[in-house]
């Protein structure tokens, strides 16, 4: 069983298409927790950041350890995010959301109440794996519940909660350490989640729609075990050398990259022919839809420079500026309010001007990365903070242009019965991108912020200028679309 072919336009389920009334405000309001759950797990990733100096002094951690805090959760989260896109799609969507929105609150209590290292570590583990089961049944959801410029619009918020959750985390944080003090304030960066998610369970559970019979679920009895053991198995050997990189000295670690690439070969070779049989754990056809390869392409590029300047902003604001960790996520602040008040807009506008609008975002990104390097430049000292104001507030609305927008543009040829999967793989590529860029562009900061006279205001120009490269990647990758026909490509009615 293959599934319908991914050029079809989705089908909208019954009661999808209801527009007003009582239905049209439940999907809305079922939307309204799927992204309060997402905004959890996607601020988990960044909120830690700030707190990793109490969190080394209330436990006595290694650096090693501290290590595994940060790319232990990200690695588990980029793991499972395909699987369980895949588990969904198959099974039912609602139960594997329930499922990762309970096994994150708990992992979140467990992280909270950690008395050494080695539970830190290990319920970061556990929370980054709840997190990637439950964050690509969103964007499942959002392709069931909507269609056409609604879908855009849906997704536009799901594009400001990421955006929000990856700048308000260091803010968040920093609020937090600063109210219960230094000495537990880090435990209640992990247990800020845990009323949030005990109020969300029965919530999700009334309004998120039931799952279609059996026999509408794509390969509903199949679920590929060596697939998933095959991408699994490459995802980590592709990441570890990244997110090990200040801890795994030497050359060895880059081992890995060539094993990753056999990995992920046979699990191409894999998929082929799995998918004449049965329902593969992704469909390769996804990728001859151009603006699905597209998508997943400069989402992969662009998340390596924009999750990247948020940890180098962050390093230069604490060790070099001597900022308080709250003081220097509202630095940050910026970002956050122009990436969500565009995010918002672009989710409308997106219909009508398909990937020109991404184009727009980029540019924009662009110069506000370029701003603000400048502004260091002519202001370093203890007032960078409001000097780079108005430039992050420029990277924030125009990455509000080119994450939501993506996310529509990507998707929107993807069948319903493929929705899950198919955003595991978007996920992946936006974790494996924020890897890599964090390894990339941290290893310049720390080449020049090293040694008994760092120089923390050229460390941080270096580092905005690779990420300004990785940006203007993702750029030629848009005007590429644009160019062979992807720039006004309109969303299907339904």
């Amino acid at each position: 069983m293959t599934g319908p072919s991914p050029r079809s336009a989705p089908q909208p389920p019954p009661g999808a298409t209801a527009v007003g009334g009582r239905a049209g405000r439940r999907r809305w309001e079922a939307l309204a927790v799927c992204l309060v759950a997402g905004f959890m797990t996607l601020l988990d990733v960044s909120i830690v950041n700030v707190a990793l100096p109490t969190v080394r002094a209330g436990l006595h951690m290694s650096e090693s350890g501290l290590q595994w805090v940060l790319s232990g959760y990200a690695l588990a989260f980029g793991l499972v995010l395909v699987p369980a896109g895949r588990l969904g799609d198959a099974r039912s969507r609602r139960a594997v959301f329930l499922t990762g929105l309970a096994l994150f609150t708990a992992a979140s209590a467990l992280a909270g109440a950690a008395q050494n290292q080695e539970w830190l570590v290990l319920a970061r583990l556990f929370q980054g794996a709840a997190g990637g089961v439950l964050v690509p049944q969103v964007s499942g959801f959002i392709q069931t519940l909507f269609q056409g410029p609604e879908r855009g619009r849906a997704f536009g918020a799901l594009g400001a909660t990421i955006g929000l959750s990856t700048a308000v985390g260091p803010l968040l944080g920093g609020l937090l350490i600063h109210l219960a003090g230094p000495q537990d304030g880090w435990r209640w960066v992990f247990l800020v989640n845990l009323p949030i998610g005990v109020a969300a369970l029965p919530i999700a559970h009334r309004l998120l729609p039931p799952p279609p019979p059996a026999g509408e679920r794509a390969g509903h009895r199949d679920f590929d075990p060596v697939g998933v053991l095959l991408l699994g198995a490459g995802t980590v050997a592709l990441l570890l050398p990244f997110v090990q990189e200040r801890q795994w000295h030497g050359s060895a670690r880059w081992l890995l990259l060539p094993l990753a690439a056999v990995l992920l070969a046979a699990f191409v070779g894999w998929e082929r022919a799995y998918g004449r049989r049965r329902e593969p754990l992704v469909s390769l056809a996804l990728f001859a839809v151009r603006p699905y390869a597209a998508g997943v392409l400069l989402s992969l590029v662009y998340f390596a420079g924009f999750t990247a300047i948020f940890f180098i902003f962050t390093l230069y604001l604490q060790a070099g500026q001597h900022y308080s960790a709250l003081k220097a996520g509202l630095a940050i602040t910026p970002f956050a309010v122009g990436s969500g008040v565009a995010a918002a807009v672009g989710g409308r506008l997106v219909s009508r001007l398909g990937r020109r609008l991404v184009v727009l975002g980029l540019v924009m990104v662009l110069l506000g990365l370029l701003g603000s390097a400048l502004a260091v430049q002519l202001w370093s000292g203890p007032s960078v903070g409001w000097t780079t104001a108005l430039p992050l507030l420029v990277a924030g609305a125009g990455s509000g242009l080119v994450i939501a927008p993506n996310q529509t543009l990507t998707l929107q040829q993807v069948p319903l019965t493929r929705a899950g999967s198919a955003g595991g793989v978007l996920q992946t590529a936006q974790r494996v991108g924020s890897a890599v860029g964090i390894a990339v562009v941290g290893s310049v900061f720390f080449a020049h912020a090293a040694g008994p006279h760092p120089d923390w205001a050229y460390a941080f120009q270096l580092g905005v200028t690779v990420a300004a490269g990785l940006v203007l990647a993702a750029l030629l990758v848009a005007l590429t679309d644009v160019r062979t026909g992807g720039g006004r490509t309109r969303l299907p009615s339904g």
